[in-house]
């Protein structure tokens, strides 16, 4: 029988993997099976769930659903802000902003078999990813490299933050912020190989066919996995 201390690094490193391997993520509220779905489907290879309204238990409900979705394709799911509801939701890990709390706490929080990620919107926060020891995130968001109403009072960082990314992170990151098909070629031009969207795929009249075309403009297809 697997001891369960050799089950969660099992665990771990397939989430660290899966995540070395991602490049569309997706960030939205409260969404229906079929949208996320569609999404898993068209490529999104991360969801996280983001509900600033929500109180504990419809954050843990929407949280086991999209688990349960993410699971079946072979996806990351990420909640927004709460690390202290991780386990209860059946997530791969959390997400916090510069003004959240320090990864240190998030990561003893959600256990060091699952990921944290952390927001960047400045030189000097990339740097300080590049350290080692607990304060170190799993990958971090870059952006916001195009004004977004996701961010509102938030200024643009434009993609010269991409490429400073691109040259000095040591953790993954993905460029957020406005990103679109529109847009996304430059994104990529500036160094990025993972971008975060929500608006691109949320208001997308076909979410499957928005994610295989965001995919492709980062120079990648995706076969999901799971069911078909």
């Amino acid at each position: 029988m697997e001891h369960p201390r050799d089950r969660e690094r099992t665990q771990a490193a397939d989430r660290r993997r899966r995540l070395q391997s991602a490049r569309l993520y997706l960030i939205c509220g409260a969404q229906d099976d079929h949208f996320i779905d569609s999404a898993l489907r068209g490529g999104a290879d991360i969801v996280q769930l983001r509900c600033k309204g929500a109180d504990d238990d419809q954050i843990v409900a929407m949280g086991r659903r999209f688990a349960r979705l993410c699971a079946a394709r072979g996806a990351l799911f990420i909640l927004n802000d709460r690390p202290d509801l991780v386990a209860d939701a059946g997530a791969d890990g959390a997400h916090v902003g510069q003004d959240d709390m320090q990864v240190s706490r998030a990561r003893r929080l959600v256990g060091p078999q699952r990921l944290v990620g952390l927001s960047t919107h400045t030189p000097a926060q990339i740097d300080s990813t590049t350290r080692s020891g607990e304060n170190r995130p799993d990958y971090i968001g870059v952006g916001p490299v195009y004004a977004t109403p996701t961010k509102a009072g938030r200024e643009a960082v434009g993609t010269d933050l991409v490429r400073y990314a691109s040259r000095r992170a040591r953790v993954p990151f993905f460029a957020i912020g406005g990103i679109d098909e529109r847009n996304v070629g430059d994104v990529v031009a500036a160094g990025a190989r993972r971008i975060a969207v929500v608006r691109a795929l949320v208001g997308a009249a076909d979410p499957e066919t928005a994610a295989r075309r965001l995919r492709s403009a980062l120079g990648t297809e995706k076969e999901p996995v799971g069911a078909a």
